[in-house]
């Protein structure tokens, strides 16, 4: 080995020891001919102290040496000198003086500095990644990651789980993205599929007796790309037999309750056990499925208030059969005409008519949208509704349910980060249930499942399959963590007749569906236990646990924005070679 000892495991305990280290040169100083290297690696840093006495032959080749060389010396652990202790530091109290000395690989000047933080264009650090990966922020994100990984394996394992990999190469899965697809040489025109997740595969893997499988699974979607999103990615697999949906929630509830409390101590729950939101209550509430639950600012309904206040606006929603719901602004009612402008730009561009707004000053003057319109009483109503006091800022939306949810739950989640209202350091885990099993697409004229078209529906609500299936609710579950899914899972369905009727119902023919997922439709007829499970994005948690603005942060080799990999320059052409090989020809646009 080139080390007896990492750099950062160097305490007082070790003074006089003589040790062998190697790593990056973090920093230097020359101080009057006595220089300093602050050793890295990726345990921690260390002062080495190089005397031109006591390393005469080496002194020369120290001179020369910069930031990032890569250097191995030998030398005896002291004590520093009273009031030179560096707190900030690990290893602060001692440091190592150099006997010896070996530059193993020497370094240019790098195109960044890795030493400190600093802004540094994205496109930039990911084409040096490996480079970045150099940095503290970047080392601590990647061990937060694999301890949790870790962790999982070690609970789950204890647990009675089986790791079990399923294929990266295998039958194309209708999941709500894009496939990514893998052309045969052997078999001309037919091609593979990535998998978007290993759905099918668990499912079967229950049907084999498994009954307790979890995967760290690699999943791959070609989609629009986002903070939270790449094109592949990570999940957490888990899948269960002989399960209701309660068993699921309770056993992710506990593993990450308990990764927490042991790895993230700096983290506190929001509330424990977790709260179970129906997805009607979070619209009503947040105006979203996965809300944000560590600031108030909620959605209140003024519906039932509104049809003869005399505002038009308000009345015409009401008598329409839509909604009129608003959101208080705490502390922005000294909000611009400029201002307020803006939110209705942000209100129009998502689909609203219009914003309504009520200003209150601090002194209790009043700047209102709609006020001169109402009849006496009507403004007093609204007011008490929305809890309406000095200084605030009431907005309204008068629209279609789903239009107005979206304008005022974005909204809501743009005035916490305003505000400030929302803790890093504060974790508000929670669950949201009885989703609608099916939804309408009236483009296609057809029932479309919420969730995925293996997930079963409550089972109370099965007589309503015939007349009534837009009223049913499906035994799905989603996990919600700080304004993220980062979960979701559902009981599926185990009825091989259920299952073809389900088919039936969102439009696929039985010859299709046969084609599509006959295997699985076959396994269903040699005796299936109840199943059910979840995926967790590891991706996503991370993220949020590390406190990054988005997924790259925490993937070693991530893909940019644009979905490319800036360091390799993929995706790239292919060689003739291999498109005849596999019987492609490229056609330009």
């Amino acid at each position: 080995m080139y080390k007896t000892h990492t750099c950062g495991e160097l305490s007082s305990k070790h003074v006089g020891a003589t040790v062998k280290l190697a790593g990056w040169v973090h920093r230097y100083r020359d101080h009057g001919g006595i220089l300093f290297f602050d050793l890295r690696d990726r345990f921690g840093i260390v002062q080495i102290v190089i005397d031109p006495e006591s390393l005469p032959q080496h002194y020369k080749l120290a001179e020369q040496v910069r930031s990032e060389w890569v250097i191995q010396i030998e030398g005896v652990v002291r004590a520093r000198p009273a009031g030179s202790e560096n707190p900030n530091m690990a290893t602060g109290a001692i440091e190592v003086m150099a006997k010896s000395l070996k530059v193993l690989s020497p370094s240019k000047p790098l195109p960044f500095l890795v030493n400190k933080e600093e802004a540094v264009d994205e496109n930039l650090r990911l084409k040096y990644r490996y480079l970045d990966l150099r940095t503290e922020r970047m080392v601590r994100n990647l061990t937060i990651r694999h301890r949790f990984v870790k962790f999982i394996r070690d609970y789950l394992d204890n647990k009675g789980f089986l790791e079990i990999e399923t294929p990266i190469l295998f039958k194309t899965t209708p999941e709500g993205a894009r496939d990514y697809l893998v052309p045969s040489r052997v078999y001309p025109g037919q091609f593979y599929a990535l998998p978007q997740s290993p759905q099918q595969l668990k499912q079967l893997l229950q049907v084999a007796g498994i009954e307790r499988y979890f995967q760290i699974a690699r999943c791959f979607r070609d989609e629009d790309q986002r903070g939270d999103r790449q094109p592949e990615f990570t999940q957490l697999d888990i899948e269960m037999s002989f399960v209701h949906r309660e068993d699921v929630m309770n056993l992710v509830e506990g593993m990450f309750t308990e990764f927490v409390q042991q790895y993230l101590p700096e983290k506190r729950m929001l509330q424990t056990p977790w709260p179970r939101l129906t997805y009607d209550e979070a619209m009503a509430r947040f105006g979203k499925d996965n809300p944000d639950l560590r600031f108030g600012l909620e959605l209140k309904d003024v519906t039932d208030l509104c049809g003869n206040t005399g505002f038009k606006v308000f009345d015409q929603a009401a008598g329409m059969g839509n909604q009129v719901r608003g959101i208080n602004a705490k502390g922005l009612g000294y909000y611009s005409r400029k201002q307020i402008d803006e939110l209705n730009a942000f209100a129009l561009q998502h689909g609203a008519k219009g914003l309504a707004y009520l200003a209150i000053s601090e002194e209790g003057e009043q700047r209102s949208s709609f006020s001169k319109f109402l009849t006496p009483g009507a403004q007093e109503k609204l007011l008490g509704r929305m809890e309406a006091e000095n200084g605030d800022l009431l907005l309204f939306v008068a629209d279609k349910p789903a239009v107005v949810f979206d304008v005022l739950g974005r909204l809501r989640v743009q005035f916490g980060d305003l505000l400030n209202l929302a803790d890093p350091n504060l974790l508000a885990f929670c669950w949201v249930i009885d989703f609608p099993w099916l939804v309408w697409l009236e483009d296609e004229k057809r029932w479309d499942p919420s969730h995925h078209l293996f997930t079963a529906p409550v089972e109370e609500d099965l007589p309503m399959l015939e007349e009534h299936p837009g009223k049913m609710r499906g035994q799905q579950y989603d996990l919600v963590l700080n304004n993220y899914e980062v979960g979701g899972g559902s009981i599926r369905i185990h009825d091989s007749a259920l299952q073809e009727k389900v088919f039936k119902l969102i439009g696929l023919e039985p010859e299709v569906s046969r084609e599509r997922f006959g295997h699985i439709l076959e396994a269903f007829e040699y005796g299936v236990p109840p199943h059910g499970g979840i995926a967790p994005g590891i991706d996503r948690l991370c993220m949020i646990f590390t406190g990054e603005p988005n997924i790259r942060e925490v993937i070693a080799f991530p893909k940019n924005q644009a979905a490319r990999d800036v360091m390799s320059d993929a995706p790239s052409a292919a060689l003739p070679d291999q498109l005849r090989d596999l019987h492609l020809k490229v056609i330009e646009d």
